[in-house]
């Protein structure tokens, strides 16, 4: 008896029965071979959505709470009408360091500890977020502050859970009386595919529920005329300015109101613009099927340059060493086995599948019997500097020294009353202030034993402060006052002493 060939997955056009077999789940499959195929092979029935409706149904509805959206692609002026990528890219800028995040981490360390205790390595986030895995992963904590929904796909890193706590903790404190937000999908605990996310599969991928003015979700089509601008808005801000958000994905259409709001209420519109309409380089973006809800994707600088130097070292670890495929027409599980040198059935006890019918779009975790040669992986991470609005920049920077403020205000002289001490007294009397910073003890003494009516009056010369001379001894500043000069005969120690 021949051993069970795999099946093929074949395209949607190849059978009649796609149709109606479309809305079976990816893992669900037990079709039997048909009758008039070979021994042991079936003919897949093809489950694979058109990209439009994959991705209006991947988060529909803040993970399950609505309807999708069939008119995601109309237009907005001023908006771009591209549509946002959910996957990230495998190439990186030239000159990346390959180290910045981990490098407390030798790689004898790293390995050991991988081998002996991986979870002293904290969470990590293994590959892309459209292919890959959650190692030492942790649950979003319940708070009183905000409503997790799918607790058991609220899996992330300890990151994310900072990131995201900060933010809200933040939003808590400014609007104490604003409805709770409600965090949704996030990831499965290991990672890898969760149903019907495209991405979401490393832990750095969070949905997050609008805010309403009653902090109920509106069941309607068009959201954007319901939510409360204030609090969404918000919530953008301090995503951005208080965590290394990567991307945000959400509707068009809710960004055009938000950032008409935004800039009503003051925000500077080249920030707005860089966050808004800034092509690929914008934060904040469209994407099909999130008219109800943010897409927050996170940088885990950590966990992901973790994740990439763990790529060789998996197989150290064979419940971890798992590669994520996404069928596509024409695969066969033999065929997927021999790519990544696994086997056929325990393709089949990793996805609990007893039939032989694959489905194409169907994303299978295949267990591998050493170290991938096949997995793509990340490149260096870099996390770029936080997009701060213009005021937040100034409010950063150093206030300037109270010294050269004092300076610049300076009034200009007046002249000295009849009954003012000689100049002498004057310098005496003032000259501390020049040269405290030179620390000039005695002076100061000199100064406060002075009588205080003599230091009132001598404050009114400032410009003898601004003169620059050379400092008189401490010996002739803490001689007592000098009996005033004769008229014609002025004293010899005055140094730029006005005329008489």
């Amino acid at each position: 008896m021949a051993s069970t060939p795999a099946a093929s997955a074949l395209p949607e056009h190849a059978d009649a029965t796609a149709a109606s077999a479309s809305a079976t789940p990816p893992t669900a499959s037990v079709t039997a071979p048909a009758s008039n195929s070979p021994e042991g092979v079936a003919p897949a029935v093809a489950a694979e959505s058109s990209p439009e409706q994959a991705s209006a149904g991947e988060d529909a509805a803040e993970g399950s709470e609505g309807e999708a959206d069939d008119d995601s692609a109309a237009a907005v002026e001023g908006f771009d009408s591209t549509e946002g990528d959910e996957g990230e890219a495998s190439v990186s800028s030239t000159g990346t360091p390959e180290l910045q995040y981990t490098s407390d981490l030798s790689e004898e360390e790293l390995k050991r500890r991988w081998k002996e205790d991986p979870a002293s390595l904290g969470s990590v986030s293994v590959g892309f977020v459209q292919s890959g895995r959650l190692v030492n992963s942790v649950r979003f904590p319940e708070s009183p502050d905000w409503t997790v929904v799918s607790p058991e796909k609220a899996w992330t890193t300890s990151e994310t859970v900072d990131y995201l706590t900060q933010v809200i903790r933040e939003l808590r404190t400014r609007f104490p009386k604003a409805p709770l937000l409600r965090v949704n999908q996030i990831s499965a605990k290991d990672g890898g595919y969760i149903r019907p996310h495209k991405s979401h599969q490393n832990g750095r991928d969070v949905d997050l529920g609008f805010y309403y003015p009653d902090g109920n979700p509106i069941r309607a089509r068009a959201r954007e005329k319901y939510i409360d601008l204030t609090m969404n808005w918000a919530l953008v801000r301090a995503l951005v300015t208080l965590s290394d958000v990567q991307v945000i994905l959400v509707d068009r259409r809710v960004q055009k109101v938000l950032y008409d709001y935004a800039l009503k209420n003051g925000e500077d519109k080249a920030w707005l613009d860089s966050l808004f309409h800034a092509g690929e380089n914008s934060i904040i973006k469209h994407a099909r099927g999130h008219r109800d809800h943010f897409h927050v994707r996170f940088f885990n600088p950590r966990a992901q340059e973790l994740g990439r130097r763990l790529a060789p070292l998996l197989a150290m670890q064979p419940e971890h060493n798992i590669a994520m495929h996404r069928v596509r027409s024409g695969d066969t599980l033999g065929a997927i086995a021999m790519r990544y040198n696994s086997s056929v059935n325990s393709i089949r006890g990793a996805n609990r599948i007893r039939g032989t019918l694959l489905h194409i779009g169907q994303v299978l975790s295949v267990p591998l019997r050493g170290p991938c040669t096949q997995c793509p992986v990340p490149p260096p991470v870099v996390v770029p500097p936080r997009r701060l609005p213009a005021l937040a920049k100034v409010d950063a920077q150093p206030e300037a020294k109270p010294a050269v403020q004092a300076k610049v205000d300076v009034p200009p002289a007046s002249p000295a009353p009849a009954d003012a001490p000689p100049p002498v007294q004057a310098q005496a009397d003032v000259q501390p202030a020049v040269h405290t910073a030179s620390d000039a003890p005695a002076t100061v003494q000199a100064q406060v034993s002075a009588p205080a009516a003599e230091q009132a009056k001598a404050q009114v010369q400032p410009a003898v402060v601004l003169t620059p001379q050379s400092p008189p001894s401490v010996q002739e500043k803490t001689e007592p006052p000098a009996a005033a000069p004769a008229k014609d005969e002025p004293p010899t120690t005055v140094v730029n002493s006005p005329s008489p």
